[in-house]
Formats: structure tokens, C-alpha cells, sequence
């Protein structure tokens, strides 16, 4: 499938990775001379404490009117042969400000007032890291090692390209929708990291839907994605530090980052495999081994916390070191993805719709800007794929193929976007631009990818 020898692809690896390296800087020294916008466009009044309300009460009717709304549109989407997840999101913005605030705002403040809204949030991040850590759990480290050099370098154009074209992007951006106190580098390197992600959960069960992840370009495409995910929280987690730390510090936090990665791969693993070897010797996981394994899911949290990069990088870790193909690993993912799903996920998908506003949106010129980042995003996702894997011996279809399921963001995208939110690195009116160009890319995945395979399916 592959035939490209290993010296020619190993060169042309460090050819695209100095060539991306020279690029970046050249667009850095260009976007430093630019001034960030004056005002902070699109950012909705401060939430205050308001008055007070039956918080708990208010909650728990909150959580059962977003849970069934998520369901609800899941299946609607699943009519429709779309992910459910994609409806998930869907319905969770339906639920703010862009829908249910615009048609029934005495409605909209009764259901999320400001104080569920706080909750909300708290609640919505404690699921994002329980869903990080099944995230991890699912990967094989071991076939992203045993990767052959082909497929990490269609991987890593793949993340290359849009990165570069999304920093590019930045220089037109910058003085119109930033934040007016982010530097340049830190809006670019996070508008390029958020344009390069792929969402490997969403891409498999498209796959597992149309039954070609065991098929050999379904192998392909998820280990492309594995990989994708690894490099892009990486690349995301050095943004967050150099976000936090805007000054000489920024440096430490990088190095502790990448210090905490080889403790966790290098000490924590052999820990962990040799304990979860122990809990397979039993009938079922106990109640104390499940214990442990939240211990170490909220320990490696915070100490990504404290490192100055967000929790959910540490949940990921977690869950990447522990073996995934065990039976404690198997077990523990029984229990927790429906429950995190039908619970979590959901109070995540509202909490996310309550900060997108599409009436933020509210001139031409925005949606222009909107449909640029959508073109941009498309075309350095599915653009770096196509040539990458053309390059490595690929056909031209099953190429375009693959660079159609590379371009699937959905959920792992939001992720990015909410840190990014919350770290003041872009506003509430390009965090809507971003997070309808997540939907858009993920929608068109499917029936672009059954266009493409109607003649000729994928088989194994």
C-alpha cells in the first residue's frame, strides 16, 4: 500500500518539518508588526451572581432538559446518517443564547440562569477529563510506535499544513477579532493548532458505523488520527504554557510539560501495566481498584494543573499509559462511556452552546470571515492529507478519502476552543466562527466520505 522508501520519506519528513519551522517564523515576524483589535469584539455582558435561586434545584432541571434534548437530536441526527454526537452538539446550542435565548429569552434565563451556569461549567469539566482519560485509554501506544514512517508523515502534513495555513490566516485575523491584549504569537500558534485537529473518537465511530475500521484504509485513517491526537494536544498544551506564561517563564512551563510527558511514559507505565496486570488475576475490578484508578486519573489532572497547562492533558496521559487492550482497561470503559456519555457529555454540549452566540455574528463582513476560516480549515486538512499520501504511494482516491476523514473535528475541536475561551486567547465572537466550522467539517464528512466510496468500497 505504502511503497515509498524509508531514506527518501525520511528526508522528505525533515524537509516539511524545517520548511513548516521557517514558515512559522516568517509568518510570526509579519503578524508581530500587526496591533491585536481595539475593543474586545463579540464578548457577552459579565455573568453576575444575580439573584438568588434554588441553585441545586435549578440544576437538576437543567441536567434532565439537556439530557433529553441531546438525546433527542442524537437520533434525529442518526435518521439522518450523521454521528449522533454531531446532533449532541447541536441541541446543546440550541439550548443558549443563538436559539432558545433569541426566541424565548424569559425561557432561556429561567432554564441557565447564571448561577447553574457556574455550576454548569465546574460540572461539564469534570466529564471533559473522565472523557480524556477514555479518549487515552482507547489509543494503542504501541501501534502509534510501530507506525511506519509513511504513516507518521501523512499524519504529521496533515497537521502541518493547516497549522501553517491557520497562523497565515492569523495575520488577517489578528487585528479584527483578537483579544486587543494577546500577542501575536500566542493567537497564531492557537488558531493553527485549533484548524489541525482531528477527532479521532468521532472519526471512529463513523468507521465502526459504515463497519470499515478493521478494513486496511480504516486501519490507515485511525492510526493517523491516533497520531494526529497525540501531536495536537502536545502542540496545544505548549500553547497553554506560553499563554500562562507570557514572560521568561514560559520556557519552565514548556520543559516541565514535556518533563512531565517522559515521567509518564517512562515511570508511570511500568506502575500502571504491572498494576492493571494484577487486577486482570481477578474475577471483576474491585471497588477499591477503581478507586485507585480515579485517584490516578485526579492526581495526573492536577499535576497538569499546576504545571500551568488545563487538567484534561493529564487525564489523557493517563489514560494513554494505561494498556488499553486489558481487561480492567476494557472493563473500566464499560463502565464509564455510557454513563459520561448520556450524563457528561451532554452538560459539556450545553455549557459550550451557552457561550456560542450566533447573533454575534451580525454583519456580512463576519460571515465572510466565518466562511474563510471554513475554507481555510478544509483545505489544509484535507489539502495535507491528499498530497502526503498521494506522495507515499496512495492512490488518488483512497487519498481524498483519507483526507475526508482527517478533516472530521466534531468534539475534540469544542474541547480546544473552550480552553482557548477561557484563556482569553480568542473572543466569544471567533470562538462562534470556530465552532461552526467544527460542525461544518465534521457534518460533511459522511456524505462526502459515501460520494467518494459508492463506486468502489473499502474492503479488508
Amino acid at each position: 500500500m505504502i511503497r515509498t522508501g524509508r531514506l527518501a520519506m525520511t528526508l522528505g519528513y525533515g524537509s516539511m518539518l524545517a520548511a513548516a519551522v521557517a514558515l512559522f517564523v516568517w509568518i510570526r515576524t509579519i503578524g508581530e508588526r500587526l496591533g491585536g483589535a481595539t475593543t474586545l469584539h463579540g464578548y457577552p455582558p459579565t455573568i453576575d451572581a444575580g439573584a438568588p435561586v434554588n441553585t441545586i434545584a435549578h440544576v437538576l432541571l437543567a441536567l434532565a432538559v439537556i439530557i433529553v434534548t441531546a438525546r433527542a437530536m442524537g437520533v434525529v441526527f442518526s435518521w439522518i446518517h450523521q454521528p449522533a454526537v454531531i446532533g449532541e452538539i447541536v441541541g446543546g446550542i440550541m439550548l443558549g443564547p443563538s436559539l432558545l435565548g433569541r426566541i424565548a429569552p424569559g425561557a432561556y434565563a429561567a432554564l441557565l440562569p447564571p448561577q447553574v451556569a457556574m455550576f454548569l461549567g465546574v460540572y461539564a469539566q469534570i466529564g471533559i477529563m473522565i472523557y480524556m482519560f477514555l479518549v487515552g485509554l482507547e489509543l494503542d501506544v504501541r501501534v502509534l510506535r510501530k507506525s511506519g514512517h509513511a504513516t507518521i508523515a501523512i499524519s504529521h502534513a496533515s497537521i502541518v499544513v493547516p497549522f501553517l495555513l491557520g497562523s497565515a490566516l492569523a495575520i488577517v485575523l489578528y487585528p479584527i477579532v483578537s483579544p486587543g491584549d494577546v500577542p501575536f504569537t500566542v493567537f497564531s500558534l492557537f488558531l493553527g493548532v485549533s484548524l489541525s485537529v482531528t477527532a479521532f473518537p468521532v472519526l471512529a465511530r463513523i468507521l465502526g458505523d459504515k463497519n470499515l475500521q478493521r478494513t486496511r484504509m480504516g486501519t490507515l485513517a485511525l492510526t493517523c488520527a491516533a497520531v494526529d491526537d497525540m501531536t495536537a494536544w502536545c502542540l496545544l498544551a505548549l500553547v497553554v504554557s506560553i499563554a500562562h506564561a507570557r514572560t521568561s517563564q514560559a520556557l519552565w512551563a514548556v520543559m516541565l510539560t514535556f518533563a512531565f510527558i517522559a515521567v509518564m511514559f517512562a515511570a508511570v507505565q511500568p506502575v500502571v501495566r504491572r498494576w492493571i496486570a494484577s487486577l486482570d488475576a481477578a474475577s471483576r475490578m474491585s471497588k477499591a481498584g477503581l478507586s485507585a484508578m480515579f485517584a490516578g486519573l485526579l492526581t495526573s489532572a492536577m499535576a497538569t494543573e499546576y504545571i500551568g497547562i488545563h487538567g484534561i492533558f493529564g487525564a489523557f496521559l493517563f489514560g494513554a499509559v494505561m494498556p488499553h487492550d486489558s481487561r480492567a482497561a476494557v472493563e473500566i470503559n464499560e463502565r464509564l462511556e455510557d454513563l459520561v456519555a448520556v450524563l457528561f457529555l451532554p452538560a459539556f454540549f450545553a455549557f459550550t452552546g451557552m457561550r456560542t452566540e450566533i447573533a454575534l455574528m451580525s454583519s456580512a463582513r463576519d460571515w465572510l470571515i466565518c466562511g474563510a476560516i471554513i475554507l481555510v480549515a478544509c483545505a489544509g486538512k484535507f489539502g495535507g492529507t491528499l498530497v502526503a499520501a498521494r506522495l507515499a504511494g496512495l492512490q488518488w482516491r483512497d487519498s481524498a478519502a483519507l483526507g475526508v476523514l482527517m478533516n472530521t473535528r466534531g468534539l475534540v475541536e469544542l474541547i480546544a476552543l473552550n480552553i482557548g475561551l477561557d484563556l482569553g486567547i480568542i473572543t466569544h465572537r471567533l470562538f462562534t466562527m470556530l465552532v461552526v466550522m467544527a460542525l461544518v467539517t465534521t457534518f460533511m464528512t459522511t456524505p462526502a466520505l459515501n460520494r467518494m466510496l459508492r463506486r468502489r468500497p473499502w474492503t479488508a
